[in-house]
């Protein structure tokens, strides 16, 4: 997309308002809730007296064929030729009179939903209708608004957004970086993305090549991808998803170079797949990726049967599953699970920074559902990580419970009523860390008001409790720094 023809086409799209709120305005809740859910027809009646945006939202969202006079106007001062030469529209002979124009790609507005700092845009994807070709550009879909919501957002100098696609990470991308490079080894994808930072008139720099070649020698603040993570035989169905390396080495492998581009401090974030093989702890698989030098925080966010992953990437690319041809990649891919031991494979984050302390490398399970964006959580980790690194000896700091954590108690029903059964300290905002507590627990925490230090409060513990000092150190000060790490416990 040249440059007149991104801003004759960002006039339209301003000028009728194509923006995320207006077309949910349009649409109305019921109608915008079905289409999000695929059901086409309510948002089509919804938007059947909307105007030119109706047109646009007919036209762009929708599929449907309009005819030519309607979209000239709506894409004034863009002719539909114009577009048609761009790769947007195709022309329909045989149905209106005047003749007809649908959609050649998806383009969509995507928009931060932020009433202090909103953002909003437009992107460029593939329709539907491509799914199933090997080079299928995705839109703004799950993995993307994961990652998206995953991502610290702190100011950085140099950002680098590995796997672009069409572009979407570094949307975010170019609000807290000075400088955003982009990166794809399919051609499809860049100029998706290219035409995608024109539409909005944004500077991001563009390279053509496999994950770190284009930017061999360079190191950036942070680096961002959405690589393709799904784990499976050693080969290339989709681009998008397969990395044409077997299993998950082709994240082990991105795992183990990413540091290496990162300024010191500088900090990666991605999505990853990682393989649950017999008689080994997955874990252990993943920490063994690690190079020196790096702090890791790895959350394990799903976990799925070889079955339920084989399916559900099956319908990801819109495959019938009871085809001849489905079957058979079916019974390929779990063919290869069996022949590699694989019982389950994980989903997660990764989170990576280059350090030059001892290394804190944390591991878990995070399977609960997270209402949150993980994004502050992910900077709030970090920075509780190099307070713990600057505090080796908590005795001598103050701490304080949190303010958004709360002491849960729960009991057993019994002959004679309920009897305590213990109790749990947990956070009601972010991940909703929790954390089960016994009662020198729960009273050590009572007294984290920020008064006392840690060892003052354990002096008064072990006088209450009648236990050692050192006994109440040792089995307390693990415990203090995980409640640290899961922001449960602040300093104070």
């Amino acid at each position: 997309m040249d440059t007149t023809t991104a801003e004759h086409l960002r006039t339209a799209l301003t000028r009728h308002r194509y923006t995320t709120d207006a077309v949910r305005e349009l649409l109305g809740t019921g109608a915008h809730a079905a289409l999000g859910r695929g059901e086409v027809e309510p948002a089509y009646r919804a938007a059947r007296d909307g105007g030119e945006l109706g047109v646009l939202v007919r036209l762009l969202l929708l599929g449907s064929v309009e005819p030519d006079a309607a979209v000239a106007a709506a894409l004034a001062p863009l002719s539909p030729a114009d577009a048609e030469a761009a790769g947007l529209l195709r022309h329909v002979s045989g149905g209106t009179v005047d003749g007809g124009w649908a959609a050649a790609l998806d383009l969509r507005p995507y928009g931060v939903d932020d009433p202090d700092d909103p953002a909003e845009w437009w992107v460029l994807s593939d329709l539907d209708s491509r799914r199933q070709e090997r080079d299928h550009v995705t839109g703004v879909g799950g993995a993307s608004l994961t990652l998206a919501s995953a991502t610290d957002r702190r100011p950085v100098g140099t950002l680098l957004d590995l796997g672009t696609g069409c572009g979407v990470q570094a949307l975010h991308a170019t609000r807290h970086a000075g400088a955003v490079t982009a990166t794809d080894v399919a051609p499809r994808a860049l100029a998706l993305a290219r035409a995608t930072f024109a539409l909005n008139g944004l500077d991001v720099e563009l390279l053509d090549g496999p994950w770190l070649e284009p930017v061999a020698g360079r190191r950036f603040d942070r680096i961002v991808s959405n690589p393709p993570f799904v784990p499976g035989p050693a080969r290339v169905d989709y681009v998008y998803r397969d990395s044409g390396a077997a299993g998950d080495d082709a994240l082990a492998a991105l795992v183990r170079d990413l540091p290496a581009h990162l300024e010191p401090g500088g900090v990666a974030q991605l999505l990853g797949s990682w393989l649950h093989v017999r008689g080994e702890d997955w874990p252990d698989r993943v920490r063994s990726w690690l190079p020196p030098g790096v702090d890791a925080w790895i959350v394990q966010r799903e976990v799925a049967d070889p079955a339920l992953h084989v399916g559900t990437w099956q319908r990801d690319a819109g495959l019938d599953l009871t085809s001849t041809d489905a079957r058979a990649q079916a019974g390929a891919w779990l063919d290869w699970m069996d022949s590699a031991a694989v019982e389950a494979i994980g989903f997660g984050y990764l989170v990576l920074r280059r350090t030059d302390g001892t290394p804190e490398v944390v591991v878990e399970d995070l399977l609960t559902e997270v209402a949150d964006p993980l994004g502050p959580e992910v900077a709030g980790w970090l920075d509780r990580v190099d307070w713990l690194r600057a505090h080796p000896d908590l005795l001598d700091t103050r701490l304080a419970v949190a303010p958004q954590v709360v002491l849960e108690t729960f009991s057993t029903p019994g002959d004679e009523g309920w009897t305590d059964a213990g109790s749990a300290v947990a956070r009601l905002d972010g991940p909703r860390w929790r954390h089960e507590v016994d009662g020198p627990a729960a009273a050590l925490l009572a007294g984290c008001r920020g008064a006392l230090p840690l060892r003052e409060l354990l002096e008064l513990l072990s006088f209450a409790h009648d236990r050692p000092v050192d006994e109440l150190v040792a089995a307390t000060l693990p415990a203090v720094r995980e409640l640290v790490r899961h922001g449960l416990l602040v300093p104070a």
